[in-house]
Protein backbone atom coordinates (compact mmCIF):
# COMPACT_ATOMS: atom_id res chain seq x y z
CA UNK A 1 0.00 0.00 0.00
CA UNK A 2 3.30 2.72 0.46
CA UNK A 3 4.58 1.39 -2.85
CA UNK A 4 0.72 2.51 -4.43
CA UNK A 5 0.76 5.24 -2.30
CA UNK A 6 4.65 6.40 -3.33
CA UNK A 7 3.30 6.12 -6.82
CA UNK A 8 -0.04 8.17 -6.86
CA UNK A 9 2.05 10.91 -4.80
CA UNK A 10 4.65 10.90 -7.36
CA UNK A 11 1.98 11.72 -10.33
CA UNK A 12 0.39 14.17 -8.33
CA UNK A 13 3.23 16.31 -8.10
CA UNK A 14 4.20 15.67 -11.18
CA UNK A 15 1.11 17.00 -12.30
CA UNK A 16 0.60 20.35 -9.90
CA UNK A 17 4.36 20.98 -11.10
CA UNK A 18 2.10 21.54 -14.48
CA UNK A 19 -0.03 25.04 -14.63
CA UNK A 20 -0.60 24.16 -18.02
CA UNK A 21 -1.46 20.74 -17.95
CA UNK A 22 -3.96 21.73 -15.24
CA UNK A 23 -5.74 24.44 -16.97
CA UNK A 24 -6.31 21.79 -20.32
CA UNK A 25 -6.97 18.98 -17.76
CA UNK A 26 -9.59 21.40 -15.82
CA UNK A 27 -11.08 24.12 -17.26
CA UNK A 28 -10.56 23.31 -21.57
CA UNK A 29 -13.29 20.75 -21.01
CA UNK A 30 -15.44 24.04 -20.47
CA UNK A 31 -14.14 25.48 -23.61
CA UNK A 32 -15.33 22.62 -25.40
CA UNK A 33 -18.88 22.52 -24.25
CA UNK A 34 -19.50 25.94 -24.90
CA UNK A 35 -18.33 26.39 -28.85
CA UNK A 36 -19.79 22.60 -29.59
CA UNK A 37 -23.53 23.96 -27.92
CA UNK A 38 -23.21 26.83 -30.40
CA UNK A 39 -21.56 25.38 -33.42
CA UNK A 40 -24.82 23.67 -34.39
CA UNK A 41 -28.53 24.52 -34.80
CA UNK A 42 -27.75 28.62 -34.78
CA UNK A 43 -30.29 30.59 -36.81
CA UNK A 44 -28.01 31.54 -40.02
CA UNK A 45 -27.70 35.33 -40.45
CA UNK A 46 -25.78 37.72 -42.81
CA UNK A 47 -26.14 35.99 -45.56
CA UNK A 48 -25.38 38.10 -48.74
CA UNK A 49 -28.21 38.32 -51.58
CA UNK A 50 -27.04 39.82 -54.89
CA UNK A 51 -30.44 41.78 -56.09
CA UNK A 52 -30.90 42.50 -59.71
CA UNK A 53 -33.83 44.76 -60.43
CA UNK A 54 -34.36 44.54 -64.41
CA UNK A 55 -38.08 46.47 -63.09
CA UNK A 56 -37.62 49.47 -61.00
CA UNK A 57 -41.72 49.54 -60.97
CA UNK A 58 -43.83 50.61 -58.19
CA UNK A 59 -44.07 46.76 -56.84
CA UNK A 60 -41.06 46.05 -57.08
CA UNK A 61 -40.51 49.06 -54.84
CA UNK A 62 -42.76 47.94 -52.08
CA UNK A 63 -40.94 44.20 -52.26
CA UNK A 64 -37.53 45.86 -52.03
CA UNK A 65 -38.49 47.53 -48.68
CA UNK A 66 -39.61 44.53 -47.55
CA UNK A 67 -35.95 42.73 -48.19
CA UNK A 68 -34.59 45.95 -46.09
CA UNK A 69 -36.98 45.10 -43.18
CA UNK A 70 -35.87 41.74 -43.33
CA UNK A 71 -32.10 42.98 -43.56
CA UNK A 72 -32.59 45.32 -40.64
CA UNK A 73 -34.56 43.35 -38.83
CA UNK A 74 -34.00 39.90 -38.78
CA UNK A 75 -30.93 40.23 -40.72
CA UNK A 76 -30.90 36.84 -42.14
CA UNK A 77 -29.64 38.47 -45.32
CA UNK A 78 -28.40 41.30 -46.59
CA UNK A 79 -29.02 43.05 -49.89
CA UNK A 80 -26.35 43.80 -52.42
CA UNK A 81 -27.15 45.75 -55.42
CA UNK A 82 -26.04 45.14 -59.39
CA UNK A 83 -26.25 47.09 -62.17
CA UNK A 84 -24.79 43.56 -64.37
CA UNK A 85 -25.99 40.40 -63.87
CA UNK A 86 -23.29 38.62 -65.29
CA UNK A 87 -21.47 40.28 -62.49
CA UNK A 88 -23.64 39.23 -59.96
CA UNK A 89 -23.08 35.57 -61.12
CA UNK A 90 -19.30 35.62 -61.31
CA UNK A 91 -19.45 36.86 -57.88
CA UNK A 92 -22.03 33.71 -56.49
CA UNK A 93 -19.71 31.33 -58.46
CA UNK A 94 -16.44 33.03 -56.77
CA UNK A 95 -17.84 32.59 -53.12
CA UNK A 96 -18.49 36.44 -52.72
CA UNK A 97 -22.58 36.01 -52.41
CA UNK A 98 -24.70 33.44 -51.64
CA UNK A 99 -27.55 34.09 -53.88
CA UNK A 100 -28.99 36.23 -56.87
CA UNK A 101 -32.56 37.49 -56.99
CA UNK A 102 -33.16 38.58 -60.39
CA UNK A 103 -36.42 40.65 -61.04
CA UNK A 104 -37.51 40.51 -64.43
CA UNK A 105 -38.29 43.42 -66.67
CA UNK A 106 -42.08 42.77 -66.51
CA UNK A 107 -42.82 42.27 -63.21
CA UNK A 108 -44.59 44.78 -62.19
CA UNK A 109 -46.55 44.91 -65.11
CA UNK A 110 -47.48 41.27 -64.29
CA UNK A 111 -48.24 42.11 -60.48
CA UNK A 112 -50.99 44.87 -61.81
CA UNK A 113 -52.28 42.28 -63.83
CA UNK A 114 -52.43 39.68 -61.79
CA UNK A 115 -50.72 36.89 -64.20
CA UNK A 116 -48.30 35.46 -61.91
CA UNK A 117 -45.27 37.40 -62.05
CA UNK A 118 -42.01 35.15 -61.10
CA UNK A 119 -38.96 35.98 -59.51
CA UNK A 120 -35.74 34.22 -59.65
CA UNK A 121 -33.42 32.89 -57.25
CA UNK A 122 -30.03 31.41 -58.19
CA UNK A 123 -28.73 30.39 -55.46
CA UNK A 124 -25.15 28.80 -53.95
CA UNK A 125 -26.28 25.34 -53.55
CA UNK A 126 -23.07 23.60 -52.29
CA UNK A 127 -24.19 25.14 -48.65
CA UNK A 128 -27.69 23.12 -48.11
CA UNK A 129 -27.79 25.19 -44.45
CA UNK A 130 -27.93 28.35 -45.97
CA UNK A 131 -30.12 27.70 -49.09
CA UNK A 132 -32.66 26.47 -46.70
CA UNK A 133 -32.88 29.08 -44.57
CA UNK A 134 -32.94 31.64 -47.77
CA UNK A 135 -35.57 29.51 -49.59
CA UNK A 136 -37.86 29.96 -45.51
CA UNK A 137 -37.46 33.52 -45.55
CA UNK A 138 -37.86 34.24 -49.37
CA UNK A 139 -40.99 31.82 -49.49
CA UNK A 140 -42.43 33.46 -46.38
CA UNK A 141 -41.78 37.27 -47.52
CA UNK A 142 -43.72 36.38 -51.07
CA UNK A 143 -46.88 34.71 -48.57
CA UNK A 144 -46.51 38.51 -46.92
CA UNK A 145 -46.24 40.39 -50.14
CA UNK A 146 -49.17 38.54 -51.97
CA UNK A 147 -51.42 38.29 -48.78
CA UNK A 148 -55.04 40.25 -49.55
CA UNK A 149 -58.46 38.30 -50.75
CA UNK A 150 -59.53 35.12 -50.98
CA UNK A 151 -57.04 32.60 -53.20
CA UNK A 152 -57.74 32.78 -56.79
CA UNK A 153 -57.80 29.05 -58.43
CA UNK A 154 -55.01 30.50 -60.57
CA UNK A 155 -52.52 31.89 -58.99
CA UNK A 156 -51.71 35.74 -59.55
CA UNK A 157 -49.44 36.90 -56.77
CA UNK A 158 -45.66 36.95 -57.19
CA UNK A 159 -44.30 33.35 -57.23
CA UNK A 160 -40.25 32.31 -56.55
CA UNK A 161 -38.56 30.39 -58.89
CA UNK A 162 -35.69 28.46 -57.68
CA UNK A 163 -32.47 28.04 -59.49
CA UNK A 164 -29.42 26.07 -58.27
CA UNK A 165 -25.85 26.64 -59.07
CA UNK A 166 -24.33 23.47 -58.62
CA UNK A 167 -25.81 19.52 -58.73
CA UNK A 168 -26.92 18.35 -55.52
CA UNK A 169 -24.38 18.11 -52.80
CA UNK A 170 -24.94 15.48 -50.16
CA UNK A 171 -23.19 16.11 -47.16
CA UNK A 172 -20.57 14.07 -47.37
CA UNK A 173 -18.89 16.08 -49.77
CA UNK A 174 -20.33 19.14 -48.14
CA UNK A 175 -17.83 17.69 -44.83
CA UNK A 176 -15.24 16.56 -47.36
CA UNK A 177 -13.08 20.04 -46.89
CA UNK A 178 -12.75 19.81 -43.01
CA UNK A 179 -11.79 16.13 -43.15
CA UNK A 180 -9.28 17.46 -45.12
CA UNK A 181 -8.23 19.97 -43.18
CA UNK A 182 -8.47 18.01 -39.91
CA UNK A 183 -6.14 15.53 -41.82
CA UNK A 184 -3.52 17.82 -42.43
CA UNK A 185 -3.81 19.14 -38.46
CA UNK A 186 -3.58 15.87 -37.26
CA UNK A 187 -0.44 15.24 -38.79
CA UNK A 188 0.91 18.95 -37.81
CA UNK A 189 0.16 18.13 -33.86
CA UNK A 190 1.96 14.95 -33.93
CA UNK A 191 5.33 16.13 -36.38
CA UNK A 192 5.07 19.73 -35.04
CA UNK A 193 3.76 19.05 -31.61
CA UNK A 194 4.21 15.94 -30.03
CA UNK A 195 7.48 14.38 -31.95
CA UNK A 196 9.42 18.11 -31.03
CA UNK A 197 8.25 17.62 -27.51
CA UNK A 198 9.33 13.65 -26.99
CA UNK A 199 12.49 14.71 -28.82
CA UNK A 200 13.24 17.11 -26.17
CA UNK A 201 12.14 14.92 -22.92
CA UNK A 202 14.63 11.96 -24.92
CA UNK A 203 17.31 14.68 -24.81
CA UNK A 204 17.61 14.21 -29.09
CA UNK A 205 17.24 17.79 -28.92
CA UNK A 206 20.53 18.59 -26.90
CA UNK A 207 21.86 17.93 -30.39
CA UNK A 208 20.66 20.40 -31.93
CA UNK A 209 22.34 23.16 -29.74
CA UNK A 210 25.72 21.59 -30.02
CA UNK A 211 25.97 22.70 -34.04
CA UNK A 212 26.16 26.20 -35.35
CA UNK A 213 22.42 26.35 -36.86
CA UNK A 214 20.77 29.38 -36.20
CA UNK A 215 17.42 29.50 -34.52
CA UNK A 216 15.60 30.27 -37.93
CA UNK A 217 17.29 27.29 -39.76
CA UNK A 218 16.18 25.18 -37.02
CA UNK A 219 12.39 26.38 -36.87
CA UNK A 220 12.69 26.18 -41.04
CA UNK A 221 13.95 22.88 -40.82
CA UNK A 222 11.38 21.28 -38.35
CA UNK A 223 8.48 23.30 -40.25
CA UNK A 224 9.68 21.67 -43.51
CA UNK A 225 9.71 18.01 -42.58
CA UNK A 226 6.57 18.58 -40.38
CA UNK A 227 5.05 20.15 -43.44
CA UNK A 228 6.03 17.16 -45.32
CA UNK A 229 4.21 14.89 -43.94
CA UNK A 230 1.11 17.09 -43.43
CA UNK A 231 1.36 17.75 -46.92
CA UNK A 232 0.97 14.16 -48.11
CA UNK A 233 -1.97 13.06 -45.04
CA UNK A 234 -3.82 15.79 -47.47
CA UNK A 235 -2.96 14.72 -50.29
CA UNK A 236 -4.26 11.18 -49.38
CA UNK A 237 -7.23 12.39 -48.23
CA UNK A 238 -8.29 14.80 -50.86
CA UNK A 239 -7.76 11.94 -53.66
CA UNK A 240 -9.25 9.46 -51.99
CA UNK A 241 -11.96 11.57 -50.31
CA UNK A 242 -13.22 12.80 -53.36
CA UNK A 243 -13.78 9.34 -54.75
CA UNK A 244 -15.87 8.13 -51.73
CA UNK A 245 -17.34 11.15 -51.86
CA UNK A 246 -18.53 11.37 -55.18
CA UNK A 247 -17.23 14.31 -56.60
CA UNK A 248 -17.06 15.14 -60.20
CA UNK A 249 -14.04 14.35 -61.90
CA UNK A 250 -12.15 13.60 -58.74
CA UNK A 251 -8.78 13.02 -60.27
CA UNK A 252 -9.00 15.60 -62.88
CA UNK A 253 -4.94 17.22 -63.07
CA UNK A 254 -5.73 21.05 -63.07
CA UNK A 255 -8.05 20.91 -60.16
CA UNK A 256 -5.55 18.39 -58.64
CA UNK A 257 -3.00 21.42 -58.99
CA UNK A 258 -4.94 23.83 -57.47
CA UNK A 259 -5.48 21.51 -54.72
CA UNK A 260 -1.82 20.84 -54.17
CA UNK A 261 -1.36 24.97 -53.69
CA UNK A 262 -4.01 24.83 -51.35
CA UNK A 263 -2.51 21.51 -49.41
CA UNK A 264 0.95 23.44 -49.61
CA UNK A 265 -0.18 26.68 -48.03
CA UNK A 266 -2.68 24.89 -45.52
CA UNK A 267 0.24 22.12 -43.97
CA UNK A 268 3.25 25.26 -43.64
CA UNK A 269 0.23 27.19 -41.50
CA UNK A 270 -0.53 24.41 -39.47
CA UNK A 271 2.66 23.35 -39.31
CA UNK A 272 4.08 26.60 -38.33
CA UNK A 273 1.57 27.40 -35.77
CA UNK A 274 2.27 24.00 -33.70
CA UNK A 275 5.44 25.28 -33.26
CA UNK A 276 4.82 28.57 -32.06
CA UNK A 277 2.54 26.95 -29.53
CA UNK A 278 5.45 23.88 -28.78
CA UNK A 279 8.36 25.49 -28.78
CA UNK A 280 8.54 26.69 -25.20
CA UNK A 281 6.73 23.25 -24.04
CA UNK A 282 8.89 20.65 -22.14
CA UNK A 283 6.25 18.38 -20.61
CA UNK A 284 5.46 15.38 -23.38
CA UNK A 285 1.91 15.43 -22.01
CA UNK A 286 0.72 18.63 -23.12
CA UNK A 287 0.48 18.47 -26.53
CA UNK A 288 -1.12 15.46 -26.04
CA UNK A 289 -3.81 16.84 -23.39
CA UNK A 290 -4.31 19.68 -25.95
CA UNK A 291 -5.19 17.92 -29.18
CA UNK A 292 -8.72 17.47 -28.14
CA UNK A 293 -9.07 21.11 -27.23
CA UNK A 294 -7.29 22.81 -30.01
CA UNK A 295 -9.06 20.16 -32.61
CA UNK A 296 -12.72 21.99 -31.01
CA UNK A 297 -11.37 25.05 -31.00
CA UNK A 298 -10.35 25.51 -34.60
CA UNK A 299 -12.31 23.32 -36.61
CA UNK A 300 -16.02 23.63 -35.16
CA UNK A 301 -15.87 27.46 -35.55
CA UNK A 302 -14.52 27.40 -38.88
CA UNK A 303 -17.63 26.72 -40.74
CA UNK A 304 -16.65 22.84 -42.06
CA UNK A 305 -19.43 21.12 -40.25
CA UNK A 306 -22.20 24.15 -39.96
CA UNK A 307 -22.03 27.89 -41.95
CA UNK A 308 -20.31 30.50 -39.93
CA UNK A 309 -23.32 32.63 -40.26
CA UNK A 310 -25.01 30.93 -37.68
CA UNK A 311 -22.71 31.32 -35.22
CA UNK A 312 -22.71 34.13 -32.32
CA UNK A 313 -20.61 37.20 -32.95
CA UNK A 314 -17.89 35.46 -30.63
CA UNK A 315 -17.42 32.59 -33.02
CA UNK A 316 -17.42 34.71 -35.79
CA UNK A 317 -14.33 36.38 -33.81
CA UNK A 318 -13.09 33.21 -33.31
CA UNK A 319 -13.72 31.72 -37.37
CA UNK A 320 -12.07 35.22 -38.67
CA UNK A 321 -8.57 34.47 -37.25
CA UNK A 322 -8.49 31.17 -37.23
CA UNK A 323 -6.31 29.34 -40.15
CA UNK A 324 -8.89 26.57 -40.32
CA UNK A 325 -11.78 28.85 -41.65
CA UNK A 326 -9.80 29.93 -44.54
CA UNK A 327 -8.25 26.65 -45.30
CA UNK A 328 -12.22 24.87 -45.50
CA UNK A 329 -13.22 28.24 -47.34
CA UNK A 330 -10.19 27.45 -50.22
CA UNK A 331 -11.25 23.18 -50.40
CA UNK A 332 -14.91 24.38 -50.54
CA UNK A 333 -14.12 26.20 -53.46
CA UNK A 334 -12.21 24.25 -55.50
CA UNK A 335 -13.66 20.95 -54.63
CA UNK A 336 -17.74 21.67 -54.90
CA UNK A 337 -17.74 24.49 -57.44
CA UNK A 338 -14.38 24.24 -59.04
CA UNK A 339 -13.04 28.05 -59.23
CA UNK A 340 -10.33 29.05 -60.18
CA UNK A 341 -7.15 30.29 -57.76
CA UNK A 342 -8.46 34.27 -57.88
CA UNK A 343 -11.55 33.01 -55.94
CA UNK A 344 -9.66 31.94 -53.08
CA UNK A 345 -6.59 34.67 -53.25
CA UNK A 346 -7.34 36.09 -50.20
CA UNK A 347 -7.39 32.88 -48.38
CA UNK A 348 -4.25 31.61 -49.40
CA UNK A 349 -2.55 35.36 -48.71
CA UNK A 350 -4.20 34.90 -45.13
CA UNK A 351 -2.56 31.54 -44.87
CA UNK A 352 0.82 33.03 -46.06
CA UNK A 353 1.17 35.80 -43.85
CA UNK A 354 0.20 33.64 -41.05
CA UNK A 355 2.36 31.30 -41.79
CA UNK A 356 5.39 33.72 -41.93
CA UNK A 357 4.14 35.53 -38.94
CA UNK A 358 3.86 32.38 -36.69
CA UNK A 359 7.66 31.66 -37.93
CA UNK A 360 8.71 34.70 -36.74
CA UNK A 361 7.55 34.23 -33.61
CA UNK A 362 8.50 30.72 -33.01
CA UNK A 363 12.23 31.75 -34.16
CA UNK A 364 11.97 34.57 -31.39
CA UNK A 365 10.71 32.21 -28.41
CA UNK A 366 13.30 29.11 -29.14
CA UNK A 367 15.96 28.94 -26.74
CA UNK A 368 19.46 27.43 -27.52
CA UNK A 369 19.51 26.67 -23.86
CA UNK A 370 18.04 23.10 -21.92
Amino acid sequence: MHRILALIERDVRKFMRSPTLIIVSMFFPLVQLVVLGYAFGGKIKELRVGIVDQDHGMPTVKLREMFGAVAANARTFETIEYADPRQAMRDLRDGRINAVLNIPPEFSRRVLAGTAPELALMEDNTDNFSVGALQGVFAELLRTYNQGGEDPRVPEGATLSVVELYPYVPYIQYLLPGSIVLAIFVSAMIGGGIIYIDDKARGLHEGYLVTPITKFELILGFNLSGAIKAFLAGLVLATLGSIIAGIPNPLDPVRLLKLLVVIVTTSLALISMMFMMMVRVSDPLVPRATFGVLNTLLFFPSGAVYPTNGFPAWMKAIAAVDPFTYAVHAFKSLLLKNTGLMAIAGDLGYLLIFTLLAMVVATVLFRRTL
